[in-house]
C-alpha cells in the first residue's frame, strides 16, 4: 500500500545522467543520405551543413551513411557529401537495400553504429527518416528527438541540445540524451539552410556488408507506381509565399490571397485554423504540423503569429506581416509590418505589384 504522506521525489532522482565509460568512445556526427530513384533528398544536404557545425563545436569529423542497391550511383551521392560538409563516408551496397523498407535499412544502419560508435546520428523528418529514424532509436535502446527545429551542443555537457516545438506547438524544448549513445534526432525539411557546396572537398569511402538475403524480409518491394492525381502544391520550396489567417474571417475573403500570389507568381500558404475549416487544402499549411518553409519572401495576412505557425515560416528571408493587431505576436519577428486591415490592403498590393510589373513589362518591351 502507497503511503500518502510520504515525501515527493524530485523528478530524474535515481536516474543515471552520466554518460557510462563504455560510450565515451563514440565520436563524430553521422547523417543519413536519403536518395530515391537517383536523387538525394535535400533535406541530406540540409543536414550535412548542420552536422558540420556540431562537428566542428565538438572537434570531430562529419560522416555521411549511404545505403543502396549495386547499380544505384551510391559514389556519386558520397561524393556530394563531401562537397556540402562530410568528411568520409560509409557505403553499404546490397540487393536488398534497393528500394526502401524497414527492416533491411534498419539493420544496416544499427549494423554500422555498433561497430563504429557515432555520438551523434542525424536523419531527414521525412516520411522514409521519420520510420527509419524510430525502428533505429528502438533497436539500439537510445533516445530520440524528433522534428526538430534547431540543433546545438550544450557547453557544458557536450551533448546534443536538440530543440522542438511541443505542447501543440505552443512551446519549444530543448532535449538532451545524457546518458545513451548515438543522440538522434531528425530535423523537417527546409528548416536549416542548404549549405554552401565546395566541389573541391574529398573524403574517404568505407565500404560495409549487410548480410541479409530476400527471404529474411518479410516485406517484399513489387513495384513503384507514381500517383499521376498527387497535389502539385510545392510550397516548402517556393521563392514567394503569400499565407491567409482566419483573420479574413471567411473563405470568400482568402480569394485576396490568391490573387496576390497570382499576381506575384508565389505559392499560396495557410494557417492551421484555416485548413481546418476546410478553406484550403492540407498541403497549404505553413507550421509545425504543416510545412516548413525558406522563401525569399513570405507575405502573412490576418495571420497572429503563433509559435505553431511561426517554427514553420520564421526562416524566411523577409517576413510582411498584415494585421489589424499591433501587438500581434508575428510583429516580433516580421522584418515589415503593416497594422491595417487585411481585406484592404492586400487588394492595394494586389494592383500596386500589377501597376509595377506593368511598367517593367514595357521597359523590356
Amino acid at each position: 500500500m502507497s503511503n500518502a504522506n510520504a515525501p515527493l521525489k524530485p523528478a530524474g532522482r535515481g536516474r543515471n545522467l552520466e554518460l557510462p565509460e563504455h560510450l565515451k568512445s563514440y565520436k563524430g556526427v553521422w547523417v543519413f543520405i536519403e536518395h530515391d530513384r537517383g536523387q538525394v533528398h535535400s533535406v541530406s544536404w540540409e543536414l550535412m551543413g548542420e552536422a558540420r557545425k556540431l562537428a566542428d563545436k565538438l572537434g570531430v569529423s562529419v560522416a555521411g551513411v549511404v545505403m543502396g542497391g549495386p547499380d544505384e550511383k551510391l559514389d556519386d551521392f558520397a561524393k556530394e557529401a563531401y562537397a556540402y560538409g562530410a568528411d568520409s563516408c560509409y557505403v553499404m551496397r546490397d540487393p536488398v537495400l534497393k528500394g526502401y523498407r524497414n527492416e533491411p535499412f534498419t539493420k544496416g544502419m544499427t549494423d554500422l553504429v555498433n561497430q563504429y560508435q557515432p555520438e551523434i546520428l542525424l536523419l531527414g523528418a521525412t516520411t522514409m527518416g521519420r520510420d527509419l529514424a524510430g525502428s533505429v532509436a528502438t533497436t539500439l535502446g537510445t533516445g530520440l528527438t524528433a522534428d526538430c527545429t534547431e540543433l546545438n551542443i550544450d557547453g557544458t555537457t557536450r551533448a546534443l541540445a536538440a530543440t522542438r516545438p511541443t505542447f501543440g506547438g505552443s512551446l519549444l524544448c530543448t532535449i538532451m540524451t545524457l546518458a545513451y549513445r548515438p543522440q538522434m534526432a531528425t530535423m523537417r525539411p527546409r528548416t536549416a539552410p542548404m549549405p554552401r557546396r565546395d566541389d573541391s572537398r574529398t573524403g574517404s569511402i568505407t565500404e560495409a556488408t549487410l548480410g541479409m538475403v530476400e527471404t529474411d524480409i518479410v516485406t517484399k518491394l513489387l513495384d513503384f507506381i507514381p500517383d499521376a492525381n498527387r497535389n502539385t502544391v510545392n510550397l516548402a520550396y517556393a521563392d514567394v509565399i503569400v499565407s491567409g489567417g482566419k483573420g479574413l474571417k471567411n473563405p470568400d475573403n482568402f480569394k485576396l490571397v490568391w490573387d496576390l500570389a497570382r499576381v506575384l507568381g508565389a505559392e499560396v500558404g495557410a494557417t492551421r485554423p484555416v485548413v481546418q475549416a476546410g478553406w484550403v487544402e492540407a498541403e497549404r499549411q505553413v507550421g509545425q504540423t504543416g510545412k516548413t518553409v525558406r522563401p525569399k519572401l513570405y507575405i502573412a495576412a490576418g495571420i497572429s503569429g503563433a509559435i505553431q505557425h511561426r517554427v514553420g515560416m520564421e526562416s524566411s528571408d523577409v517576413i510582411v506581416a498584415i494585421n489589424t493587431d499591433a501587438n500581434a505576436p508575428i510583429f516580433d519577428f516580421a522584418h515589415f509590418g503593416i497594422v491595417g486591415n487585411a481585406l484592404q490592403v492586400l487588394p492595394a498590393l494586389t494592383k500596386a505589384f500589377e501597376a509595377r510589373l506593368a511598367k517593367q513589362i514595357r521597359k523590356v518591351a
